[in-house]
């Protein structure tokens, strides 16, 4: 399997939103039409407003958003 396709399926696997069950590869695709914080991701997917209301996914969807911006210093989560 190539890595690119092997990226891909663990995008939809990883749920980033536990509580709405969102996975990464909406919260990547948010980002990429141009979301820019936690806060526009949150609003563009729904992420952030289930039962912990963002305590779980916040922390990893800034970790996307910096990941995104180009620190390579990131660990995938």
């Amino acid at each position: 399997m190539s890595d690119e396709l092997s990226e891909q399926l663990r995008d939809k696997l990883t749920k980033v939103c536990i509580c709405k069950g969102i996975n990464r590869k909406v919260i990547k695709k948010a980002i990429a039409v141009g979301a820019q914080t936690v806060e526009e991701v949150n609003r563009a997917t729904g992420s952030g407003s289930g039962g912990c209301s963002g305590r779980r996914c916040g922390p990893k969807i800034e970790a996307l958003l910096q990941q995104a911006s180009g620190d390579k210093d990131l660990q995938d989560f």
